[in-house]
């Protein structure tokens, strides 16, 4: 690489956040990097799948991406349960003006969907893996990024889009003060594919166990035609007693036991892994030319499936900002732009975090009075259509 190469924005993190953010400003015809740690040539291990929302389908195909990608798992039917009462509340596209919920997607499908928009936009756009970022040096005019490899490059804006334990963010907290808070659930997801008998018919389910949540969610049918769908299972309780230490035939049969009969034998397709649930949220997204974006500037409980999806939001005001600063000639790193960013996105975020936070809570908690409220709200929900209306917008990423 040669040394102090200059960038219009440098974007630190290639997950899905970084790399959509990349397209966004790269097809502005700024000239953009992103920073990635890991190496693309190396398909990751990783069953994780993302729920897009309508709005984020948007942004999407906003930034070249979207027509890109394969079949996807379409939503068109939310299944809610709790314990072992029938359905208490139902969410079906045809009350939504026949719109999806979403999309289920592979985050691997996904990224190599935005990786091949990247290099079809061009020449303005640097996609440098493996690679990690050292340390920065801000001034008035731009940002020094330092690489662990010993190079560097300069920048007028850096976008910290390096995910929940994002170096961006923990740089400004050392040097600019930066205050986070946070906490851990003391929840674990665990997560894995499945192929399954008969067709899902794009339903997805959450269940609402006295052991964690439980979500069945449709996907796209693999190569050989048998439906798919992917699982989250949200449990608590002592690590000893995880579904990670069932033997692989003992964790078949404890999905199949939560798993509804419609859906016929079933087999794990792709192996579980589990990751912890917490909480992280920067007091402040901004610093000197500086900004975080997604899960660095705030990761959130998954009970919603509200966490990428709110990022893709941070992206879509942060592109539109610096969109009409390029109309106006106006620095796309000064302060003054990134407050507008952050006065912006601030409160969207806040509300969702205390959503999530409160829906885990009550959904975490098996004690009678307030199983019985819970049951008792969502039948008021069905009951409601303007209360119902409002929850199918929010499924839908609708503003």
């Amino acid at each position: 690489m040669t040394q102090n190469k200059t960038y219009d924005a440098i974007i630190v993190g290639g997950g899905l956040s970084g790399l959509t953010l990349s397209c966004l400003l790269g097809q502005r015809g700024l000239k953009v990097t992103c920073i990635d740690v890991d190496d693309p040539k190396k398909k990751p291990q990783d069953p994780r799948t993302t729920v897009i929302s309508y709005g984020s389908q948007q942004v999407l195909r906003r930034a070249g991406a979207w027509e890109k990608l394969g079949p996807c798992g379409e939503i068109e039917h939310i299944e809610i349960l709790d314990g072992s009462s029938p359905v208490l509340l139902e969410f079906m596209s045809r009350e939504a003006e026949g719109k999806v919920f979403g999309w289920n997607i592979d985050n691997h499908d996904l990224k190599i969907a935005l990786m091949a928009r990247m290099k079809e936009i061009g020449g303005n756009i640097e996609h440098i893996a493996p690679a990690k970022v050292a340390d920065f040096q801000t001034h008035d005019d731009h940002v020094d990024v330092h690489l662990a490899d010993g190079s560097a490059l300069q920048t007028r804006l850096v976008v910290g889009a390096d995910g929940r334990g994002s170096f961006t963010r923990n740089w400004m907290a050392q040097h600019l003060g930066l205050q986070t808070r946070g906490w851990s659930y003391h929840q674990r997801a665990v997560i894995c594919n499945i192929t399954h008998e008969h067709p899902h018919n794009n339903v997805a389910i959450e269940h609402f166990w006295p052991q964690g949540p439980f979500a069945v969610l449709p996907m796209a049918d693999d190569e050989e035609g048998r439906p798919c769908s992917s699982i989250v299972f949200t449990e608590h309780g002592p690590e000893k007693n995880s579904l990670m230490r069932l033997s692989d035939e003992d964790f078949l049969l404890a999905l199949a036991a939560r798993i509804p009969e419609r859906y016929g034998n079933i087999d794990v397709s792709v192996r579980r892994r589990a990751f912890p649930l917490t909480l992280v949220h920067a007091a402040e997204y901004i610093g000197p030319r500086m900004v975080l974006v997604a899960d660095a500037a705030h990761g959130i409980h998954p009970i919603a499936g509200q966490g990428l999806n709110l990022g893709f939001r941070d992206l879509d005001a942060l592109d539109l900002l610096i969109g009409a600063a390029q109309d106006t000639g106006e620095d796309i790193g000064s302060s003054a732009l990134l407050e507008r960013y952050q006065q912006k996105r601030r409160p969207d975020n806040m509300a969702m975090i205390a959503v999530t936070d409160g829906l885990t809570r009550l959904f975490s908690n098996n004690i009678p009075p307030v199983r019985f409220l819970r049951k008792a709200g969502l039948k008021m929900v069905a009951k409601l259509p303007p209360a119902k209306r409002f929850f199918m917008k929010q499924a839908m990423g609708d503003r």
